[in-house]
């Protein structure tokens, strides 16, 4: 992509509202524009990095056995009123009209609708278990909407939702997607620790909730360090699940089962929550399965969410510094700068060109820098944004064949020949590609 022919509005300084880094740093970076309180337009550098964080969310849902679906934005009241949460959701919940006076809702959640969907088709416990999720924008009103994207009005969010025919196989679903849950945070570059949890508005016995390490997070985390560098493909679930953490004031040093060389502590946000809550709605919604002895009963459910957007601004807190975002590799909007130093120098632009147009034949998608501006400028907008490697094409180096390297992430510089600097990109790509899946 050309800079010139791209949308990115980038701004020297945040405005006065934005609270959090994350925020700062999307409305600077020109990732999001706040279209009224709480709701956000995606821009183009926004919505690329918001589509690579479904992209690997949708992928472990898939390997986790989860089938997708997509549910609308719009229910009807009537299955809620069935459920009994249409009063008790509060206001949080955006109630309406359609245009004949029926009472509908703009979804926060998907329970009552998924329940309708299953219980529709399946009857028989011999087409279980199944589960099945989608990612679709929901809509809280939240009576304070903070922190940009963090704590929005209206975000996107994968949700899913299992059905089984008795607690154990529910609990095998469960840890299941614990597991893939796991797998998801680590594939983003994050650190999830999880924590027990109450279930809410959502109902249920049983709940955690998964909290990603940051440097600047909404809570304090205190966790057993056996929590960190576990793989989701050899961790014991149930004994993971048995490992001590808590957030703010539920931990109490007192009473902590950790000892103090063991016990981490650190700055966390939540990104995702999963739920049991076994027959809460298949009994109010009728959702009955047959069993083998010819009796029916209701299928045991559970549900489980990630915001992917929260994600974003989370990821951002995680992975930042005072020049501005520093994305992991695996979600960067763009994985190259190229930053032509003087677009008045033939041999600059020649070289830029040559260099552009291998990375896309290649593709690897890369933003080349061509504006009349500073290279001071150049520089700043390329760290502020966050792309993972900069090739940088001055007339000087060009002379002896050469152009500089620049890692944004461990803020090493080199300088390489022309081809060794394209092939150390497209290995850097091809490692990253390979650790990735």
């Amino acid at each position: 992509m050309r800079y010139k022919k791209y949308f990115l509005p980038t701004l020297k300084d945040a405005p006065s509202e934005a609270e959090i880094i994350s925020h700062k740093l999307m409305i600077r970076s020109g990732m999001v524009k706040q279209s009224s309180a709480g709701i956000y337009s995606w821009l183009p550098l926004g919505f690329r990095v918001l589509k690579k964080i479904e992209k690997i969310v949708r992928e472990e849902q898939v390997k986790s056995g989860a089938i997708e679906i997509l549910m609308p934005t719009i229910q009807s009241a009537d299955i809620w009123i069935k459920s009994g949460r249409y009063d008790d959701y509060g206001k949080e919940m955006l109630r309406i009209k359609d245009r004949a006076g029926r009472d509908m809702l703009y979804g926060p959640t998907n329970e009552e609708l998924v329940t309708e969907i299953f219980k529709s088709y399946i009857s028989s416990y011999k087409d279980l278990p199944k589960n099945l999720f989608h990612i679709q924008w929901k809509f809280r009103d939240e009576i304070r909407p903070r922190f940009g994207v963090m704590r929005g009005k209206e975000f996107l969010m994968k949700d899913n939702y299992s059905f089984d025919l008795n607690f154990d196989a529910a609990k095998e679903s469960y840890n299941n997607m614990f597991r893939c849950y796991l797998r998801t945070f680590l594939r983003l570059g994050l650190t999830p620790i999880a924590l027990k949890a109450e279930s809410g508005a959502i109902g249920g016995n049983l709940s955690h909730e998964f909290q990603i390490l940051a440097q600047t997070g909404e809570s304090t985390l205190y966790y057993d360090k056996k929590l960190e560098n576990i793989d989701p493909s050899t961790a014991d679930i149930e004994q993971l699940q048995k490992y001590y953490a808590a957030v703010d004031d539920e931990h109490d040093p007192k009473t902590c089962p950790v000892e103090k060389s063991q016990l981490k502590i650190s700055k966390g946000i939540e990104v995702g929550h999963i739920f049991y809550f076994g027959t809460k709605y298949s009994e109010k919604l009728n959702a009955f399965v047959q069993t083998k002895s010819g009796s029916k009963i209701p299928v045991e459910m559970g549900s489980y969410g990630i915001g992917v957007s929260r994600l974003v601004g989370a990821i951002i807190e995680a992975y930042h510094d005072d020049k501005g975002i520093k994305w992991p590799k695996q979600l960067a909007p763009f994985f190259v700068s190229l930053i032509n130093v003087n677009i008045n120098d033939e041999k600059c632009n020649q070289v830029s060109e040559e260099i552009y147009n291998n990375l896309n034949h290649t593709n690897i998608d890369v933003l080349y820098d061509d504006r009349d501006v500073s290279l001071g400028v150049k520089l700043s907008d390329s760290d502020l944004i966050g792309i993972p490697f900069k090739i940088i094409i001055g007339p000087r180096d060009i002379k002896t064949n050469q152009v500089q390297i620049e890692e944004r992430l461990t803020g090493k510089k080199f300088m390489l020949s022309i081809n060794d600097a394209y092939n150390y990109i497209t290995n850097e790509m091809k490692v990253f590609s390979n650790s990735d899946n």
